[in-house]
Order: structure tokens, then C-alpha cells, then sequence
């Protein structure tokens, strides 16, 4: 079965077919630039537009930057704030005429690493973060999501974590791998810290960098980097969208998580 993945960035919104039993993209990924300002009509278009390329009729799942609870958005430290309060799910299934589940991009990403990439084999406590212009996070106890919780704005020395050690901050203040990987070494010795996990996988865009900065950090937890790289948010928001259908009744894969819905 198939099921349209999107993931909604601050530069970028792009999208593909994802086989959710494999996790293959069925379809060369599609990128249209985020409209600015990014405000919910616009962002629904963008969708919009995604579904037409790749003539798309039935479920999506849409990876988003903010806290989602029941589809509505309630964060917005990267997106316009005019999306506070919206029914972001609603908004993109009455654009697009697609049912739609929408989530939190960092547990988009997690749930596509845990099912096919760097987690697949593993329980426990596991810790996703994202790096990119922000720090996203995921949590996964037993495999089971604990959803949005935004630990990159967890303050350290009086800034949010993501304004001392996202990779945007690091192209900004054009910091060398080493002074980078210090200030990411304390972002995560706090998360140590409050959760002693078992196992810390490092995603985003900088993960294809990995080599450069993995071997300078220096956590009691192992640490590996993510293996889906970009295509992360899209595959595990198809495989979001794939688990209402599984709670629907619908679909009976064998590999989804057990997530709540």
C-alpha cells in the first residue's frame, strides 16, 4: 500500500509516494519552496500542489515544525504565528480533498528511523534529534512515540537549545565542526542528564555530515546518525497516516509502530 508523505519545512515542502511496508519512496521526492510568509492558506496550497503532481487521490500524512495535538496546531517558533489554534489537518484535508493526519516533523522523522533506519533494532529509551534550522526531538520508550516534545527550546545559559546549537546557528555564526560539536555535547549531556537513554540517533540535514562532527562528541550514550537523511519526515509521515488506517481497521501491516492515534 501506498500513501502520500509530506514534509512542511521553513525553506521547503516536499512530498513522495511511500510504500509503507518497505519504506521506498515510489516516486522521485518533489520540492516546492515554502511561501513566505508562511501562513495557512498558502502552506495548504503548496499541499495543494503536491497532490496535483503526483495525482494523488486518498489518505496523506503532512510532517509539520510545531506541537500538533488532535491535528491543531499549537506552536509556532518557525512558521507564522496566524497557524495558533489552527485545525492545520482540517485546513489541508478540505484544500486538498485528502484525508489527512498531520504531526510533529522531529516525531515524523522518529517514527521513520525507529521502523526502518537507525532504531529499527533497537527498544529501550531512544532519543531522535533533528538538526537543521532548529533542534527537533523525538522519544521512544519500547518503541512507543512520546509525541512533541520540542526539546530544542529547553534553555541553556539563557537561550533556547536551538538558538546555541541548531545547524542553522552553526552556518550563521560559521563555526568550525569542533566548536559546533561543544555546544551540541552540551545539549545532549542535558538530555542525558534528565533521561539516561539508551541510545541517541542524530538526523536532519547535517547527518549526511555525520563524520565530521560525530567522533567530537563525547556522551555516555551511544550515539549513531540517522540513515534516512531528508527522506525521514516524508516516509514516517506516510507511516503516520498508515497507522489511523491500521487503528481504522483498515490496514493490518505488520511493521508499524504500535503509535497512539
Amino acid at each position: 500500500m501506498e500513501i502520500l508523505g509530506i514534509d512542511i519545512g521553513g525553506s521547503g515542502i516536499k512530498g513522495a509516494p511511500v510504500n509503507i511496508i518497505t519504506g521506498e519512496l515510489m516516486a522521485e521526492r518533489y520540492r516546492i519552496p515554502t511561501p513566505q510568509p508562511s501562513v495557512p492558506t498558502a502552506i495548504a496550497e503548496v499541499v495543494a500542489k503536491l497532490v496535483t503532481h503526483f495525482n494523488w487521490q486518498g489518505p496523506i500524512g503532512c510532517a509539520f515544525p510545531a506541537v500538533i495535538k488532535q491535528g491543531v496546531v499549537y506552536t509556532a517558533a518557525n512558521i507564522d504565528s496566524a497557524w495558533l489554534g489552527i485545525n492545520g489537518a482540517k485546513l489541508i484535508e478540505e484544500t486538498t480533498g485528502c484525508p489527512t493526519t498531520l504531526l510533529n516533523d522531529a516525531d515524523a522523522a522518529g517514527i521513520a528511523e525507529m521502523t526502518f533506519g537507525a532504531g529499527k533494532k533497537h527498544s529501550g529509551m531512544v532519543i531522535i534529534h533533528t538538526f537543521g534550522t532548529g533542534i527537533g526531538s523525538a522519544i521512544f520508550i519500547n518503541r512507543q512515540l512520546v509525541p512533541n516534545t520540542e526539546f530544542g527550546h529547553m534553555d541553556i545559559r539563557g537561550k533556547e537549545a536551538e538558538h546555541r546549537a541548531s545547524d542553522g546557528v552553526r552556518s550563521q555564526k560559521d563555526l568550525s565542526w569542533k566548536q559546533w560539536a561543544k555546544r551540541v555535547n552540551e545539549f545532549l549531556e542535558r538530555m542525558e542528564a534528565l533521561f539516561w537513554p539508551d541510545l541517541f540517533i542524530i538526523g536532519g540535514g547535517v547527518s549526511k555530515k555525520h563524520e565530521k562532527f560525530l567522533p567530537l562528541l563525547q556522551t555516555l550514550t551511544p550515539i549513531v546518525p540517522a540513515h534516512l537523511l531528508n527522506q525521514a519526515g516524508i516516509i514516517g509521515a506516510a507511516l503516520a497516516a498508515a497507522n489511523g488506517l491500521k487503528v481504522a481497521g483498515e490496514i493490518k501491516p505488520d511493521n508499524l509502530l504500535d503509535l497512539e492515534s
